[in-house]
């Protein structure tokens, strides 16, 4: 039996974004919201490409939701 492909998790779009904002930020010109910081981070440079990929309604999987704690008594 042949094996079943693989969707694609985000679109070539996304990542045509991620990839912009991986070589912005290897230039020394990626800013970060509005305070406009200097981004250095990898990861930050990833998570912004792939916010304006988000924006432009490119296919991109949904943010992780954080876990809620219940508070111990």
């Amino acid at each position: 039996m042949a094996k079943k492909a693989k969707k694609r998790k985000y679109s070539k779009g996304a990542a045509e974004k991620v990839e912009r904002a991986m070589k912005k930020r290897k230039a020394g010109t990626l800013r970060s919201g509005r305070s406009k910081k200097k981004v250095s981070s990898r990861k930050q440079a990833i998570a912004i490409g792939l916010s304006e990929a988000r924006a432009k309604g490119r296919k991109v999987p949904k943010k992780a939701s954080k876990k809620r704690r219940t508070a111990k008594r």
